[in-house]
């Protein structure tokens, strides 16, 4: 015996008005053969055009934080300017400032965006540098300039120059997430490293190749196969 109401629950699902209302919702097997077929494809990852990992994510964030925490100390009465470098510098950068524990009193974040390099694997030469700040804000401020990696050495050469020179800050110290001597151009040296890095082409953890893999969470080497078409 159904329960009371049951019997008008089932005129109402049974009617004609009901019926053809329930024939316009597609169940999910009747989504699946309206969907339209295509031949099933192998997605590619990322991480499929790394050769070798270099630094692993647990390796660099440990890093980062004694970076931090040195800065923290080193600039404790300073009120400092960190200047992340964009767009390599934008992971490294995050990471660092929030490992400034305690963070110095004052203490600013803002981005410089100064580049040498072009699509390619070589640096042209020439640096852009374009700053959404005011040059006065930087005047007899300390400032932190957070690099991705120095290779020839040039691009932050140039960009201490302009701080120093132009916009008179009080003082410029560098901090490189990777250093790469054996490519350097021009005598600079970075006052903070995180890691000496081999002459190899390395990406992730903010690094690109034609503006792939900032995402990935390590620093790896690519392969060879995935760049060689572009030099």
């Amino acid at each position: 015996m159904l329960p009371a109401g049951a019997n008008a629950l089932c005129h109402r699902l049974h009617s004609p008005r009901r019926l053809q209302m329930a024939s316009c919702i597609a169940t999910p097997a009747a989504l699946s053969t309206q969907l339209p077929t295509r031949a099933a494809t192998a997605v590619r990852h990322l991480s499929d055009d790394i050769a070798y990992v270099l630094f692993p994510e647990q390796q660099i964030h440990a890093r980062v934080q004694q970076l931090g925490r040195q800065l923290a100390h080193d600039y404790a009465d300073r009120a400092p300017l960190v200047l992340g470098v964009l767009t390599g510098a934008f992971q490294v950068c995050g990471d660092l400032v929030r490992s400034m524990d305690p963070c110095p009193r004052g203490t600013t974040v803002n981005f410089v965006r100064a580049s040498s390099y072009g699509s390619g694997t070589e640096s042209s030469g020439k640096v852009a540098i374009k700053m959404d700040m005011d040059s006065k804000l930087i005047k007899g401020r300390h400032v932190v300039l957070v690099e991705d990696i120095v290779d020839t050495g040039m691009t932050l050469t140039r960009l201490k120059a302009h701080l120093t020179e132009n916009c008179e800050a009080a003082s410029v110290a560098i901090v490189a997430l990777l250093d790469k001597r054996e490519r350097r151009k021009v005598e600079l040296e970075a006052d903070y490293v995180g890691f000496q890095c081999p002459n190899e082409f390395v990406v992730g953890y903010g690094l690109d190749f034609d503006e792939e893999y900032r995402t990935l969470p390590y620093i790896g080497v690519l392969k060879p196969e995935c760049y060689a078409h572009k030099l």
